[in-house]
């Protein structure tokens, strides 16, 4: 059976309160899933693999460039691309359902991937935009992504 994999978007320069919210989400996602794809690179991307691997779970990195080593400490598999920001739909394509938190227009990119191939993406106090679904707290944006990932409406087949 194939495994289930929830993508997780965000700036990669973000405050405190934003990596707290990263790292909770990271940790909170591996009682749920067992792998869980990024850009592989600091800031939320940093937190969440790290609060996913405290849980036990598997982390993979779709990085911009060829370098392996420029991938945070808490990526598993690293997949260099040298594809740059290109390298974004690598990450939304290659999961079931993408959570987005705070960051600039390369997250903001990735959403309008999402939308575009009809994957669902959940917002975490992240861009609101019509067709993304809102969560205002961790809890709230893992208990969607599950009930997505098991009701058959994960994916995106465009």
């Amino acid at each position: 059976m194939r495994k289930k994999i929830v993508a997780v978007i965000g700036g990669h320069d973000c405050d405190v309160k934003v990596e707290d919210v990263a790292y909770k989400l990271g940790k909170k996602l591996s009682e749920v899933v067992d792998l869980i794809v990024c850009g592989g690179l600091s800031g939320v991307m940093e937190a969440v693999c790290k609060g996913f691997r405290t849980g036990g779970g598997l982390t993979i990195g779709i990085i911009p460039g060829y370098n392996k080593d420029e991938a945070n400490a808490y990526i598993d598999i690293v997949l260099p691309t040298g594809l740059g920001l290109a390298r974004n739909v690598l990450v939304v394509k290659s999961a079931d359902v993408v959570i987005a938190l705070p960051g600039k227009a390369g997250t903001l990119s990735e959403i309008a991937y999402c939308l575009q191939f009809g994957i669902p993406v959940i917002s975490l106090k992240s861009w609101d935009i019509p067709g993304v679904i809102q969560a205002e707290r961790v809890d709230r944006a893992v208990i969607l992504a599950r009930k997505l990932l098991y009701s058959g409406k994960a994916g995106g087949s465009k």
